[in-house]
């Protein structure tokens, strides 16, 4: 069992950051909004521009994006006579990202609103209200960073 070493300035590796690594796939405003749309069932592009506004040649490269990183996959249509188009739809991979869409919601109800935002997220089976929370393999609810510990895991490179 490899052994865990206390997180410090001077062990920690950020070239390593999966939050940097995350942020690179999906850190940009448009990305994020495509996905937010994408987990409100949108898939056709004119269907993500009409709900975005984004510029075209802005929302063609996110989307290009989200599928290279395999967030998204495009799958063909065909509208009876038109030409084949393609619609987006989440991987399991961009359905993990879920989570972080809620955070950020969460997080601007919170402290960007008076009030609850435009969206109410509900449980499909019980109606009662969705929400983010930390909890550890045991079950326990972590309420926050202070509560955590950060542990460097060992580089598969051997470094």
């Amino acid at each position: 069992m490899a052994t865990i070493t206390p997180v410090t300035e001077a062990t920690y590796d950020r070239s390593r950051c999966s939050v940097a690594g995350t942020l690179a796939v999906v850190g940009e405003k448009w990305s994020l909004l495509v996905l937010r749309e994408a987990f409100l069932g949108v898939r056709r592009f004119a269907d993500f521009q009409q709900a975005l506004g984004a510029p075209k040649a802005v929302l063609t490269d996110r989307l290009a994006t989200l599928v290279q990183e395999g967030v998204l996959r495009r799958e063909p249509y065909r509208v009876e006579g038109s030409r084949q188009r393609h619609e987006y739809r989440l991987t399991d991979k961009g359905r993990d990202l879920y989570p972080t869409l809620v955070a950020l919601m969460q997080w601007g109800d919170r402290y960007l609103s008076d009030g609850p935002g435009p969206l109410a997220l509900e449980h499909a089976d019980c109606g009662a209200p969705v929400r983010v929370a930390l909890v550890c393999d045991d079950g326990h609810e972590v309420p926050g960073p202070r509560e955590v510990r950060a542990q460097r895991t060992p580089d598969p490179a051997g470094r």
